[in-house]
């Protein structure tokens, strides 16, 4: 592969754009304000731009630079219509869809994976990819015992393309930030660049969809694909496809819209219990709805492994926040290391801070839309709001950064469907002592 590092250094140079192309328009901007122009219509005009651009060029190369879009993708509903309109079909795309590799490639790493009678494992190889992600893509065949089956391959030199993409994505978090209000870019980025070297290995994701599987074997309410083969960078599972998530987010009715969500949050909130894992990428592109009206889950790569179930002091301060026992919940945190040492920060503001996560749980019914979200994320995010300053005297410790991620990728997702969810019995089911002390001993080996 040697031409490794001239992709590499073209792939730099694209991402190097895109701090260049705000500065730019920046510059050009503050120059139309000084003749005069509308204020607020130039700034919006600039963060459409700039952020037409950015998922334009996410797009376009794969690896961590793809896989950081899809990310961000989620957090759509957050950013204000006027801001997230010009670019919301570029966000979508990003999470299904990224240029395919030639055929020799796909030849080449299957020969490498498989061995060189690859093709003898298959009765027929469609060369056309029906999928493409961020460090790899998927085209559709038929097994030697006639099943079908998806064949996830990846891309060549995605390990080098992974790890310069997020060298330079994290030099450019600071550009990066204005373009999605309440959201910290530079410890997503810090994740992706712990994680994604698990997700490197096809193997490991094979293992996990396979326990997945196994737990979730004739549940009537999700589908996981059965893995039927696995090597490092390849990997061959059932064939099963169905509506896109994004397609019932853009086009689904009320009914279908509330039932996808439903089936949604009771996979992602009951799997720690059910698992001893959690599904720890929940963008709309790894989930489509059935004909049978099952959610079918697909990309196990990246999972959160709690064998224990769900940390209890996760519950527990759930549980004190809706008890309204600010005191005790400030003091949790502190104990567990959510506040920052030397912080003179208040319980009830701490309460209020964490009122995103608990809000949706005093309610039977609670509705999810983006004038929600985008409301949470304007009040954490606004400079001038002491909930802004709150957030920074808090503290998120490494064990919890997949958990936080997948709960705040949920709630995204189901404001993005515009959707009433009964969460509140949902968490019950899977969590009562949260509501019920007489199961709270429970909890604790759950």
């Amino acid at each position: 592969m040697t031409d490794i590092p001239r992709r590499t250094a073209a792939r730099t140079a694209k991402l190097a754009s895109l701090p260049l192309g705000v500065a730019g328009r920046a510059v050009g901007g503050w120059g139309r304000r000084l003749a005069g122009g509308d204020g607020e219509q130039i700034t919006a005009q600039l963060m459409a731009k700039s952020a037409e651009q950015l998922f334009e060029v996410l797009g376009e190369l794969k690896g961590g630079a793809m896989k950081f879009g899809q990310a961000l993708s989620v957090f759509e509903a957050a950013i204000p219509d006027e801001f997230a309109a010009p670019f919301r079909d570029s966000l979508v795309k990003l999470q299904s869809a990224a240029p395919p590799m030639p055929p020799s490639d796909v030849h080449r790493m299957l020969a490498e994976q498989f061995g060189r009678g690859w093709r003898a494992r298959f009765q027929e190889f469609d060369e056309t990819p029906a999928a493409a992600a961020s460090i790899g893509q998927v085209h559709r065949a038929v097994w030697r015992d006639g099943r079908d089956v998806a064949v996830k391959v990846q891309y060549p030199g995605a390990e080098e393309a992974l790890r310069s993409d997020l060298r330079q994505l994290s030099r450019m978090s600071r550009v990066m930030q204005p373009l999605v209000p309440g959201l910290e870019i530079k410890p997503l980025i810090a994740e992706l660049r712990d994680r994604m070297e698990e997700e490197l290995d096809y193997r490991d994701e094979a293992e996990n969809q396979r326990v997945f599987a196994a737990a979730f074997d004739g549940d009537e309410n999700v589908k996981i694909p059965r893995v039927v083969a696995s090597a490092p960078k390849a990997m061959v599972s059932e064939w099963v496809t169905g509506r896109k998530l994004s397609d019932v987010i853009t086009t689904g009715t009320q009914e279908q819209r509330d039932s996808v969500a439903a089936l949604l949050a009771e996979f992602l909130y009951s799997s720690p219990a059910r698992v001893g894992l959690l599904h720890a990428d929940p963008h709309p592109g790894n989930f489509q709805v059935l004909e049978d009206g099952r959610l079918m889950v697909i990309d196990f790569g990246a999972v959160a492994r709690l064998p224990d179930g769900l940390p209890r002091p996760l519950s527990v301060m759930v549980r004190l926040a809706l008890e309204n026992r600010s005191d005790d919940l400030l003091q949790l945190l502190r104990d567990d290391g959510f506040v920052r040492a030397g912080s003179k920060l208040g319980a009830q503001e701490a309460e209020a801070y964490l009122s995103p996560f608990t809000d949706p749980l005093r309610e039977e019914v609670f509705r999810f839309n983006r004038r929600w979200l985008q409301s949470q994320a304007e009040r954490v995010g606004d400079l001038r709001s002491p909930h802004f300053n709150t957030g920074r005297e808090l503290n998120l410790p490494p064990q919890y950064l997949l958990i936080h991620r997948v709960t705040m990728g949920t709630l995204a997702v189901l404001c993005q469907l515009d959707v009433d969810v009964p969460l509140r019995g949902i968490v019950r089911h899977w969590q009562p002592w949260i509501f019920d002390a007489e199961d709270e001993s429970a909890g604790r080996h759950t």
